[in-house]
């Protein structure tokens, strides 16, 4: 048997480090660190379980005890994977302002998100943690001061990357600093045993915190205790909350850095999509802006330079972010052109007229599944009835909207295994045919009255009649304000 890992938090780290081949300057050899490789997709991962097993051996996270944090993503989505794996529950601050990817992946592995307002940026998420955490008796990771943070990368990604490199000589190693765990715990291994590897670290050039030599406003416990000056809201999220994170002035303080590098914004959204069209590697804004940095380092870098470069995470977390605008969904005018440079499965013409069919005479219909569907669309209790398939895009359409109308209603979902012995729903829909004079599904009966099909149901909501059969069978139906319900249909039916 091949071997296997008893949990899947035995999968983090040993991350790949992979030479860039295209986009690197003639003789720079330049690397990147893939750190989307993690089980949960970010550098995350690592910190998330060095600092739950840290505080376990410590005794100050009890079994059972819920874990609270403040985080932009990456953090949360690793803690959630190893609070689900130890079954912890987990309970996540977050400002409003981060990508709704990440909101739903913490909330599909079983973390509450508790969204703060955008205006109290980093800060704002953070208090709020410490608010809830003190008020609960809830375990507060800290991520921004504890100490395993950092450990994580000393004990695995700082040997991870002396091991890739004990052949030859690392000249740089450039990374953004986040919460400073990577910076600092790396950076201090790298000084110790490849001390003439320069450390360079990232932040937004319209953000520079740490280039700026102000210092950070602290409380006795370390936190920050105000937003630092000279924080502007910028692109990079995961990088620089508003305020210096106690772990990077420590690797400040230990002069660990070698040189501060601002990145342009715009300039990092193009390095993560040449990283994708011309490497092939996938990775955030994140990812990008530090890609940008070695970049920077590579052009200026005398010949047989090695350069190794930290890519956080990866870029599917940032679909509704700037990193994807313009990337359109539908096909494009070329797209369109290819489509149409041979016949067949045309999307601009109509398809030729099918050829005749052959009359078959239909089966004799079943009394029972007659008797079914009189009862169901009859049935007094259950006064709104869905005819469905499981899985079909209208019939989900038709789902999301009972569901956002607070609609009670019974799904009778004819492909369902409840349904096939038999072909117990092929004859419930042969019935409904045979009645309606269509086979096509979903079909919506209300008060024992047939409404009809998706867009039937669409039209009725816009018109008031839906509402008005709901009223008759004592329905008070929610409203969607200014939305279209079309809208809940599939984006595919939008074509050009």
């Amino acid at each position: 048997m091949a071997n296997y890992f008893n949990s899947i938090l035995e999968t983090i780290g040993n991350t790949p480090v992979v030479r860039i081949n295209r986009l690197a300057p003639p003789g720079v050899d330049l690397f990147v660190k893939v750190e989307s490789f993690n089980p949960m997709a970010s550098v995350k991962d690592r910190m998330a379980l060095s600092v739950i097993q840290q505080a376990e051996r410590d005794g100050v996270l009890k079994p059972g005890q819920t874990v609270i944090e403040a985080t932009s993503g990456n953090t949360g989505i690793g803690l959630a994977m190893v609070c689900a794996a130890k079954g912890y529950p987990l309970v996540l601050t977050m400002a409003e302002s981060f990508s709704i990817e990440r909101r739903k992946i913490l909330r599909f592995l079983g973390a509450k998100v508790v969204l703060t307002p955008a205006e109290l940026k980093g800060s704002g998420m953070l208090a709020k943690a410490v608010e809830l955490a003190e008020a609960h008796d809830w375990f507060l990771v800290r991520q921004f001061e504890n100490e395993a943070n950092a450990e994580a990368h000393t004990l695995t990604t700082a040997l991870e990357i002396l091991d890739v490199f004990r052949a030859r000589h690392l000249d740089y190693f450039v990374t953004g600093y986040g919460t400073g765990g990577t910076l600092k715990g790396t950076a201090r291994v790298l000084k110790q045993k490849s001390p003439k590897t320069r450390i360079v670290v990232c932040e937004p050039d319209n953000s520079q915190l740490l280039g700026s030599g102000i210092p950070q406003a602290r409380d006795a416990d370390g936190a920050p205790s105000e937003s630092h000056p000279n924080f502007r809201p910028h692109l990079m999220q995961g990088w620089t909350p508003d305020f210096i994170p106690k772990l990077a002035e420590d690797a400040v303080a230990m002069k660990l850095i070698d040189q501060i590098m601002p990145i342009d914004g715009a300039h990092a959204l193009e390095m993560a999509k040449e990283l994708a069209r011309k490497e092939g590697i996938f990775c955030g804004t994140s990812g990008g802006a530090t890609f940008s940095g070695a970049m920077k380092v590579a052009a200026s870098a005398p010949p047989n330079t090695t350069i190794l470069c930290m890519l956080p995470d990866t870029g599917e977390r940032y679909l509704s972010t700037p990193l994807f605008e313009g990337i359109p969904e539908q096909m494009t005018d070329e797209e369109m052109e290819i489509s149409r440079s041979t016949p067949g499965y045309r999307f601009d013409v109509k398809p030729a007229p099918a050829a005749a069919a052959v009359t078959v005479e239909a089966p004799a219909l079943s009394e029972s599944a007659g008797k079914f569907v009189d009862s169901a669309v009859n049935d007094t209790e259950n006064p709104v009835v869905l005819f469905a398939l499981e899985w079909c895009e209208f019939c989900w359409a038709i789902r999301k909207l009972f569901a956002e109308l607070d609609i009670p209603y019974t799904s009778i979902d004819l492909d369902s295994v409840a349904f096939q012995e038999g072909n117990r729903g092929g004859q419930i829909r042969a019935v409904l045919n045979a009645r309606l004079g269509t086979n096509s599904i979903p079909q919506i009966f209300i008060g024992g009255e047939h409404l009809g099909g998706a867009t039937d149901t669409f039209e009725a909501y816009k018109t008031g009649t839906l509402q008005e059969l709901l009223s008759r069978v004592g329905i008070n139906p929610g409203s969607l304000g200014d939305r279209d319900p079309y809208e809940l249909l599939p984006n595919w039916l939008h074509k050009r």
